[in-house]
């Protein structure tokens, strides 16, 4: 279920890898209350101590996940025999440990589940299996998202496309009214799940590392062998029916939270000159505060800007980091509501130095188009 829409702007290059968040980070200044600025160590020497996965925490991540998960699949399963309403409603909380179970794939890709890189390298092929998405390259990928966070010249590194107003009115009819229906909420939370989960993992160019390669074909070919298998097991007809709705509820949940961690109301991008990781991570990454329930299905990655300013420690770490680290406390909060409004936001607009809706954008239009008096 990846969150990640790997699509490059259509405006803008791509500078995939320039750096990584790591070193990016390192190099960066952070902005404290009243606009100071501190030393790196500053921060870091305050974050790096919940940057220390547990094995025990761990453990019981992967137990209050992957267990779950499988079970209510199994349920959704044997409930065919009674009604597939039945099954639609069990696919909700199904769905739920789906979400969890990729927040763990993402910690392993960052490194902060366990302590070795092989074991996480391991568990995270593991989970891959179960989240439709090659691990190899989606760390990879999602390395680039960390390094380009909020820089409006280095957008498309694993981030939802967005425009500027001025490239958005520079384009032609069909242009915008692609990018028009892209941004409709059915078809980036309803279709973009599809495309995301299940089509564009399947498949990698050539010009790719043969590492990544070897993540991307490797992973089809496992996923073959256990979809195959269990067709042959349950059969086809009856894992379609499990499957089908968990693709658009799981994946435009995640669809919906990497969009609301970066797009919203105060957030912040800045072009390359002005760009700096700390800021990226404290003003462009959300505080999405979610009801206790829901922050535990979707692993605590709502408290995103800690972990985009420090993507090694651990999910179950984040919110005594943000408790417990004054530099976090004047982030910008978003509440459940303000994710579901945020949908509105389509454009950048560069002037305002915001997002605006498309009732925004005809306004200024038309008050651009006015004759003067």
């Amino acid at each position: 279920m990846p969150v990640d829409v790997q699509q490059a702007s259509p405006a803008q290059p791509v500078e995939a890898g320039k750096k990584s968040a790591s070193q990016a980070s390192s190099a960066a200044p952070i902005s404290g209350s009243g606009g100071s600025r501190r030393d790196v160590p500053s921060w870091r020497e305050s974050v790096d101590r919940f940057a220390r996965p547990s094995l025990g925490r761990s453990l019981f991540a992967l137990a209050t996940s992957i267990v779950p998960f499988i079970g209510f699949w199994v349920l959704m399963y044997f409930s065919l025999r009674v009604s597939y309403l039945l099954v639609l409603v069990l696919a909700v909380p199904t769905a739920g440990f789906l979400v969890r179970t990729f927040i763990l794939f993402h910690d392993c890709a960052h490194g902060s589940f366990l302590r070795s890189r092989r074991a996480n390298g391991l568990v995270g092929a593991v989970l891959a299996l179960m989240v439709f998405t090659p691990f190899a390259q989606w760390r990879h990928d999602h390395a680039g998202h960390h390094a380009t966070g909020s820089d409006l010249d280095r957008r498309g590194v694993g981030d939802v496309p967005t425009l500027t107003v001025a490239e958005y009115n520079a384009k032609s009819f069909w242009g915008r009214l692609g990018y028009r229906l892209f941004r409709n909420p059915l078809v980036m939370f309803g279709v973009g799940p599809i495309y995301a989960m299940l089509l564009l993992p399947r498949w990698i160019g050539r010009s790719a590392r043969p590492r990544i390669q070897r993540s991307v074909w490797g992973t089809d070919l496992a996923l073959a062998v256990v979809i195959g298998g269990l067709c042959w097991l349950i059969g086809w007809r009856a894992f379609v029916l499990v499957e089908a709705p968990l693709v658009p509820l799981a994946g435009g949940v995640g669809i919906w939270l990497f969009y609301v961690q970066h797009q919203f109301e105060d957030t912040w991008w800045r072009r390359s000159p002005e760009w700096s990781y700390t800021d990226a991570a404290l003003r462009g990454s959300s505080y999405l505060r979610l009801p206790k329930i829901l922050q535990f299905f979707t692993g605590n990655i709502g408290l995103h800007h800690v972990h985009h300013l420090s993507p090694k420690i651990p999910n179950y770490n984040l919110q005594r980091a943000h408790d417990e680290t004054p530099i976090f406390h004047d982030v910008p909060t978003v509440s459940l509501w303000d994710g579901i409004r945020a949908t509105r936001l389509k454009l950048w607009d560069e002037d305002a130095g915001r997002l605006v809706t498309w009732a925004e954008l005809r306004r200024e239009t038309s008050r651009a188009e006015a004759p003067a008096r």
